[in-house]
């Protein structure tokens, strides 16, 4: 598996991390423990060195997943988790509002580390930008914690190029996360240019479009009724089938190359940048190993052009998110 920085901050980390929501949170039921442990040390025999989690996937079940699979081989990884909610301690509940409060987030931290069987977080995120505390007292907080030797690395997460700027001032910012693919490429506008402008990585989530790039999801496709992209205006049956076009540009390229729609996604998404690094999430080994094949993947400038101009063709269906949650990101 190949490397790459994220930004000029010096992290260094495997070209696609894995995204570990969706083994214990928001795709239908938890995904068996022992399974999953298995699974995420399997990823690490693969060249696998960036694993991403956060205190609300569960809440809280998936850093613990996390910490007890990868504390076999924590100086080989980098874990990256996120604070910015309000959680019910008892996690009954998914999340009852944002608190990115400086004391808020040095306890979520401390709690963290725990979960996660570690003395320091590699990279800890605000997962939404909160606008009841100024960024510039959340960054502080977060340059508290790197002080004291419990956290090594800033970053932010659905934040507009202004918040990036303000957030950088107070204490350098190693990376964003946000979602990006080429069914959602509102980053591009304003995003990564101040990126690339102060030296901030890119950790696209949502790489494959939450499951649909990947050419498996089809219109006729059932989800079970925890599983939260019933809840997505983009998953309707009606969108999807009008989506369907994104897929079948996918299938058009992945053919020539002898690779799969998800692999095209996800080398085009490597292509953007040297200093973007997706971090697609799966359950089952089968997937984890296509996914890693994109790395080897490497799209032609003639490929490249052939995706963007018909991309720039097929008006995608269906907002993201419900508007509700579309509110609480900063984009």
């Amino acid at each position: 598996m190949q490397k790459r920085k994220l930004g000029r901050s010096g992290l260094e980390v495997s070209a696609l991390g894995l995204g570990c929501m969706g083994m214990s949170f928001s795709y239908g039921p938890a995904a068996d423990r022992q399974e999953m442990i298995a699974l995420l040390r399997s990823a690490v025999d693969r060249g696998v060195t960036l694993f991403d989690t956060a205190e609300v996937y569960g809440p809280f079940t998936n850093e613990d997943l996390v910490g007890e699979a990868l504390a076999p081989v924590r100086d080989k990884v980098v874990i990256a988790t996120k604070f910015g909610f309000d959680l019910d301690p008892k996690g009954e509940r998914m999340w009852a509002g944002l608190n990115s409060r400086p004391e808020h987030i040095k306890e979520v931290a401390e709690a963290s580390l725990k979960r996660l069987r570690t003395d320091v977080i590699d990279l800890f995120y605000q997962h939404r930008v909160d606008p009841n505390v100024p960024i510039e007292d959340v960054a502080g907080a977060v340059k508290d914690l790197i002080r004291a030797g419990k956290v090594r690395h800033f970053g932010l997460s659905e934040a507009g190029a202004q918040t990036i700027r303000r957030a950088h001032a107070v204490q350098p910012v190693t990376a964003l996360q946000s979602e990006y693919s080429l069914w959602w490429r509102k980053p591009e506008a304003e995003v990564l240019p101040v990126l690339e402008e102060l030296g901030i990585g890119f950790v696209p989530y949502s790489p494959l479009g939450k499951g649909f790039l990947t050419g498996k999801i089809d219109a006729t496709t059932t989800f079970d009724a925890t599983d939260f992209r019933t809840t997505l205006p983009r998953f309707t049956p009606e969108a999807r089938k009008a989506n369907q076009a994104v897929i079948d540009l996918l299938g058009r390229i992945a053919a020539g190359r002898k690779a799969t729609p998800a692999q095209v996604a996800l080398a085009w998404l490597l292509a953007q940048k040297p200093w973007i690094v997706p971090i697609p999430g799966t359950r089952k080994l089968s997937r984890l190993d296509e996914n890693m094949g994109a790395a080897a993947l490497v799209l032609t400038a003639d490929d490249l052009r052939e995706i963007d101009a018909a991309a720039a063709n097929i008006p995608v269906q269906g907002d993201r998110y419900p508007e509700h949650l579309e509110k609480m990101t900063g984009l």
